[in-house]
């Protein structure tokens, strides 16, 4: 699928123009990236980059263009089961259009960033930045969601949770991987600004959207590490709280037994001639309350000498 987008009174607004300012591939079809690397003379494996999400970030100047694949993170949904990935996204700056390459319909012209452009450059360059931020935003979530698993793992006795935190840790490596990536890309682009016609306003902001991807990295770093150095207070945790439910469990059964031997030994006959009662009526929940009550003076005391 195809889109597309002109400059409006400083506005980005989707139109059917043959020429407009900006144009998305979205997932084409193999006729449309044939029409697209014939009309854009574009390099057709880097072309197909743009839509491998295992594809690393990296810069190309072609005499006509400039080619940028971007690693951005993936929209998350229920079905990735607290995976985050990270997908890739193509930019082909041109003179006077930019091509963006997707691999998922997404509106990547959403946001306070884009309310007001004033030309193809601006664009291409706040897209890079709204790809940081979208990490930034992801992080903040993961921060979230792995707070909430712990506040669970403190009283869990099954592995789903810690499965979560492994699924978390995953997903930020991979997360750090691609903005170590996408931080030699944009160093490689401020180096090389003046020579593909950005304005100084313009490297002002690329100085910005380095700071902004360094403290993603370190933020992102500083998340990974935390979550492999808590792994095995994790798994303790987990092991701790079935040990204990297993020191209850004994107790129970000790508890239980006791009083299965009083009544294997003596049972209601000897409860006959002890007491006097032949009412099995009377007999029966006085034997059944004998028994509990002894139960229950096993467990206090079982407790009691594991305290001390």
């Amino acid at each position: 699928m195809i889109k597309r987008y002109r400059i409006d009174d400083r506005q980005l607004r989707q139109v059917e123009a043959e020429t407009p300012h900006v144009w998305v591939a979205i997932s084409p079809s193999e006729d449309e990236k044939k029409w697209l690397v014939e009309n854009f003379k574009l390099d057709e494996h880097t072309f197909n980059s743009a839509f491998d999400p295992e594809e690393p970030a990296r810069m190309e100047t072609e005499p006509d263009h400039l080619a940028l694949i971007f690693k951005r993170p993936k929209n998350y949904s229920s079905k990735d089961h607290f995976m985050f990935k990270v997908s890739s996204m193509g930019l082909f700056l041109f003179k006077d259009k930019l091509l963006l390459a997707l691999s998922e319909d997404i509106n990547m012209f959403s946001g306070k960033y884009f309310k007001q452009v004033s030309g193809v450059r601006e664009i291409f360059l706040k897209l890079i930045y709204s790809s940081i931020f979208h990490f930034m935003e992801h992080l903040k979530v993961i921060n979230m969601i792995a707070d909430e698993i712990e506040n669970k793992i403190t009283y869990s006795m099954e592995n789903r949770y810690l499965i979560n935190m492994f699924t978390l840790e995953k997903s930020l490596v991979y997360y750090v991987n691609a903005i170590t990536s996408n931080t030699s890309v944009i160093e490689r682009l401020k180096h090389g600004a003046e020579k593909a016609g950005f304005s100084q306003r313009s490297v002002e902001f690329i100085d910005d959207i380095l700071i902004e991807n360094l403290q993603c990295y370190r933020q992102a770093s500083i998340y990974s590490n935390i979550f492999a150095s808590l792994v095995g207070a994790r798994a303790s945790i987990v092991s701790n709280n079935l040990n204990i439910l297993m020191k209850n469990l004994n107790a129970v059964v000790i508890a239980v037994a006791i009083p299965s031997f009083f009544a294997g030994v003596g049972g209601m006959s000897e409860l006959y001639a002890i007491t006097g009662i032949h009412d099995p009526k009377i007999a029966y929940p006085l034997f059944l309350a004998t028994m509990l009550f002894i139960a229950w003076i096993t467990y206090f005391l079982i407790k009691r000498f594991e305290k001390h």
